[in-house]
């Protein structure tokens, strides 16, 4: 009697490889199967087999398994977790569009993988501020740009002031954080010096806003606080933010120029000195530290704002220009592309509006200032960014780059 032929090793193992496959489908079909059909410990088990099995499984099999659960409302969670952990190719399909995946879920995954991981998260829909505050953390500028461009994640304000200070080092960001609704002007102010020009225009026509309303509510208490000889510094700082006046009386009295305007021409006819621009800050009622900072802005619109919160005119401009050694014209003689722009900040902002700007840049470049925030600037300390206010934080961002020239 003849022996039966024997089944070559390859044939073999595509057999058994065949009941493989039937498997991992069939424990795919009960995990997904209705709570009518499974309750969730049979789940829960079948999901730990199936899980068993996955970690032997080709990437081709895992991925079809990963694509067979991606529509499911509940998964258990040892199988979310490796597969969320798996290739980025793999790990996509749940990442993207899987609803059993809750906040606890998508945090550790941005936690336990990496970059590609977290950029697929970042265009999910619907993330929660918690996720999107555990993806910011990683500093990542493409991942903190696919966040920004998704519409329907949610941004919380300490998210968005991670990425305001992100962005001084990242300024691509600037764009897409100024779409976000989350943004508020305090970022936006601070934003304005590290950003290009257009991203500038924007701030200002979106985040210029008036101060009528607190004036209109605060009227009386202009007067109420003179009676107190303006003796208390909490009400005397805001009242400063929100009066209609900008330039410093008392300074104009004191000052060897007879105003503002005088000083400007002054600094255009004989040159910006040290002295004299602390002279002007002070005529503008602003400190010498932001009118530094302002006149010292490679991009030159702070001019502008300077001059129309101040109520100078276009020609006391054009004398401010020339004193801080500004070309008017280009080398063929037309009209210096970087002038042209600065005139038309002037004539696009309300005083009003303009005073609002120059006014917070005053209170969070120089008021909030301090021996220990002088120290955390010159040393680049950016951790210690939560140990101060909002103004405080904002001086620091705006002020690293000249404590460390």
């Amino acid at each position: 009697m003849s022996e039966p032929a024997s089944v070559p090793p390859q044939e073999a193992a595509k057999a058994s490889l065949r009941a493989r496959h039937a498997l991992l489908k069939r424990l795919a079909d009960v995990v997904s199967l209705p709570a009518s059909r499974v309750n969730t410990f049979e789940r829960a088990v079948t999901g730990d087999l199936l899980v068993e099995m996955l970690r032997l499984a080709s990437p081709q099999e895992r991925k079809r398994v990963a694509v067979r659960l991606t529509p499911l409302a509940e998964l258990p969670n040892s199988l979310t977790r490796m597969l969320l952990r798996d290739e980025p190719d793999i790990a996509a399909s749940l990442i993207e569009g899987c609803a059993a995946l809750n906040d606890a879920d998508l945090c550790a995954c941005a936690a336990d993988t990496g970059l590609d991981h977290r950029f697929l998260m970042a265009s999910r829909r619907g993330l929660s501020e918690v996720v999107t505050e555990s993806l910011i953390a990683f500093d990542e500028p493409a991942v903190i740009q696919a966040l920004l461009r998704n519409a329907t994640a949610r941004l919380s304000q300490p998210g968005i002031e991670a990425i305001v200070s992100l962005s001084r080092l990242t300024p691509g960001l600037c764009e897409h954080l100024l779409r976000r609704p989350e943004l508020r002007p305090s970022g936006a102010y601070v934003m304005f010096w590290w950003c290009g020009p257009e991203d500038r225009k924007t701030i200002l026509q979106r985040f210029a806003v008036s101060r009528e309303v607190l004036q209109e509510v605060s009227e009386d208490v202009f007067a109420m606080a003179a009676d107190e000889n303006w003796q208390d510094p909490v009400a005397r700082k805001a009242l400063q933010f929100i009066e209609r006046r900008q330039r410093n009386r008392a300074a104009i009295e004191k000052s060897p120029y007879d105003s503002l305007e005088h000083a400007i021409a002054e600094g255009a006819r004989l040159g910006l000195t040290p002295e004299l621009a602390a002279e002007i800050a002070y005529l503008a009622g602003i400190k010498p530290l932001t009118g530094a900072k302002i006149l010292g802005d490679p991009g030159g619109e702070p001019l502008a704002i300077l001059c129309k919160a101040t109520g100078l005119s276009r020609l006391d401009l054009e004398h401010l220009w020339r004193s801080v050694r500004r070309p008017l014209v280009d080398a063929a003689g037309q009209p210096h592309a970087d002038w042209a722009r600065v005139q038309m900040i002037y004539e696009m902002l309300a005083v009003d509006r303009a005073q609002t700007v120059l006014r917070y840049w005053n209170w969070s470049l120089s008021s909030a200032m301090s021996p220990s925030l002088m120290k955390a600037i010159r040393e680049g300390d950016e951790e210690a960014l939560d140990q101060y206010s909002a103004p405080e934080r904002a001086a620091m961002m705006a002020l690293a780059e000249d404590f460390g020239r």
